[in-house]
């Protein structure tokens, strides 16, 4: 029995979805969502209330916490005291003096159960010392090192603060322009044939592939808008990441403009091609080079990590990379669709 020729769209069936219910389904780890003290002074006691994330503060047997200084100096609670799953009381007693020569420092907070695991709220906390005395600070905040409670087993996507719940855009925004760039990689391959073969059947590839590709980018930066608007508090912001990016997809708009500008066949098809290979090269430095020449909130520039470590650890590759094959194979279709509704639209108009 043979294999269904287009057995590929068949794939989109369940690799579909696989992304939709494993990326909307698959719970966060536990977390910190927030605080409501954000403010200490060494030598006193400090309160503060702890509003958790898919946590289970009020089952754990040995809940701990832990205040932490550049990642090396930390103090125990004194008290902490659990009033539902997700809302925790600790206090501490600050240390006379902080391990510092400054007069304030950030601390980060650290909760760890049998229950949940570790969950940590970098550098939220900020403690003020009208004196300093460094050596003795030493003294008192404890250098060494602490054990936590190992990672909660199961399947749970990681918990990151400020992305909280979005981090499953991961799936529909980056794997969109992922498949993007792998239609623009076609589009140019096929506009580069052209300019050696001058059939007029690669020039309509190559506009195909394009105009999908500049449709997943318009979804792309639809996408990150919204994500944005969450995480940054605004859908648009003056980032470079962003501007650059938004720069090269409106050069790409330019080519939709100079095609429908040139009625001669043959012309608009070698000025088409050769554009689209000028398009393709300038988006390399405006969305790959630039923004890492200067500082950025958008992941993967400006010293800003991607795609790596907590951000993308191995269970949101596990939805990921499908969700990118998904995409790209998506982009396919609609390109194939888009090639025999052009050659359709040819063939009627040579009948005339």
């Amino acid at each position: 029995m043979k294999s269904p020729k287009f057995w590929w769209k068949l794939l989109c069936i369940p690799l579909g979805l696989y992304v939709l219910l494993a990326g909307l389904l698959v719970p966060l780890k536990p977390g910190i969502l927030g605080i409501d003290n954000y403010n200490a002074e060494v030598g006193g006691e400090f309160n503060v209330n702890v509003i958790g994330y898919n946590s289970n503060y009020d089952s754990a047997k040995k809940l701990r916490a832990y205040l932490r200084i550049d990642s090396s100096y930390v103090i125990s609670h004194k008290g902490v005291k659990a009033s539902s799953a997700n809302d925790l009381n600790v206090s501490f007693q600050i240390p006379q003096y902080l391990p510092t020569q400054d007069s304030f420092a950030s601390a980060s907070i650290i909760l760890d159960s049998e229950v949940d695991g570790p969950s940590v709220l970098p550098g939220i906390i900020h403690i003020v010392q009208n004196e300093i005395d460094q050596q003795l600070g030493n003294d008192l905040w404890s250098s060494a090192k602490f054990t936590l409670e190992p990672v909660v087993k199961g399947f749970k996507f990681p918990y990151r603060n400020i992305l909280h719940e979005t981090v499953r855009n991961t799936f529909f925004h980056v794997a969109i322009w992922f498949a993007m760039f792998f239609l623009l990689i076609l589009s140019l391959f096929n506009s580069i044939q052209y300019l050696r073969l001058r059939s007029y059947e690669l020039d309509i590839n190559a506009s195909s592939y394009a105009e999908v590709a500049i449709l997943f980018g318009l979804i792309g930066i639809a996408t990150g808008s919204i994500w944005a608007k969450y995480a940054w508090g605004a859908f648009w912001i003056a980032d470079v990441k962003l501007n650059m990016s938004a720069v090269a997809l409106l050069i790409y708009v330019a080519y939709l403009i100079l095609r429908a500008s040139i009625q001669d066949i043959d012309s608009r098809a070698r000025l088409s091609a050769a554009y689209n290979i000028f398009a393709f090269v300038a988006m390399i430095p405006l969305i790959f080079v630039i923004p890492r020449m200067t500082d950025s909130l958008h992941p993967g520039n400006g010293g800003n990590p991607a795609l790596g470590g907590e951000d993308l650890d191995n269970r949101l590759r596990m939805v990921f990379y499908p969700a990118i094959i998904l995409w790209s194979i998506i982009g396919f279709w609609l390109s194939s669709l888009n090639i025999r509704i052009k050659n359709i639209a040819e063939k009627l108009i040579a009948k005339k």
